[in-house]
């Protein structure tokens, strides 16, 4: 009895003082040609930024020592050279499931009212040609968001949903849409789109998931446009409950505005992006 009841407090006292994560930049580094960076996506060894420069586009890197170099490849957002996703605000990818790409457009130049739309996209076909060019397959408004869309993949239990979630500081959400539904549909609003919903905290530029954690990351900003702030959420308990749950909130001291992050493989080395013309590419060490 002694026994069980020693193992039970010794299981208490880590789950009580289990280890928050601690995040720190650790070096900063100035990468033109990108407009103002929207934000960031890795996978298989590459690194992809995005963001509004004269036109939407993607630009793709690798990793080097600590620093980031550009490989030569870019991939315009454009179809017979027209603009089609102007201020990209998200790429959700993953094995076997389709491409989505958000936008987010302003309808005013007060930033009262957007439109949000999700591309699902021919990701390789993107890859080949480094245009949209044959390779947009369906465009979807979001209508059922509070304002703007930043889709990345998630896993909650065994089946994958696209997340999104709000800028502004009203009524925020993250929202769980059904990916297959969500390829076919012509808004967010049909039937069977959404999954699930919880209310989150304001000013969120982009979501990114550590699946190794089980663990949504808010990319946001701690006032609108300005100062850094990294929220790391309990996914599956944020669902359950409605509105979310923090395991760690970072704020970290940049007047200027964060926009993406991903990490470069195992959750330890990230990558953080800012839409200022300097220092806008920084790399981030995470401890859990």
């Amino acid at each position: 009895m002694k026994i069980l009841l020693s193992i039970f407090i010794g299981i208490f006292l880590l789950l009580t003082n289990q280890k928050r994560p601690e995040l720190h930049i650790t070096r900063q580094q100035s990468v033109d040609s990108l407009g103002a960076c929207q934000g960031a996506h890795y996978y298989n060894g590459r690194l992809f930024l995005y963001g509004d420069r004269d036109i939407g586009i993607i630009r793709e890197f690798h990793i080097a020592g600590d620093s980031v170099e550009y490989t030569n490849r870019e991939y315009r957002l454009t179809i017979k050279g027209k603009d089609i996703i102007n201020h990209p605000t998200g790429i959700a990818r993953a094995d076997g499931l389709p491409t989505f790409i958000g936008n987010s457009v302003r309808l005013n130049k007060e930033g009262t009212q957007w439109k949000a739309l999700i591309y699902y996209v021919d990701w390789e076909g993107l890859l080949q040609t480094g245009t949209l060019d044959n390779n947009l397959i369906n465009t979807i408004e979001d209508d059922a968001c509070i304002q703007g869309t930043r889709p990345e993949y998630v896993k909650l239990g065994n089946k994958w949903y696209v997340a999104t979630a709000d800028y502004g500081n009203r009524g925020n959400e993250v929202r769980l849409y059904d990916p297959a539904a969500l390829a076919k549909a012509k808004n967010t609003s049909e039937a069977g789109v959404l999954y699930k919903k919880f209310t989150c905290s304001p000013w969120v530029q982009t979501l990114h998931w550590v699946p190794e954690k089980g663990v949504l990351m808010l990319i946001q900003n701690q006032v609108e446009g300005r100062r850094w702030r990294f929220t790391f959420l309990d996914l599956e308990k944020s669902v359950a409950a409605g509105k979310q749950q923090i395991i760690s909130e970072i704020d970290i001291d940049r007047n200027d505005e964060l926009e993406g992050f991903t990490f470069t493989g195992a959750p330890t080395q990230g990558v953080g992006v800012s839409s200022s013309r300097r220092n806008n590419v920084n790399r981030v060490a995470v401890t859990w």
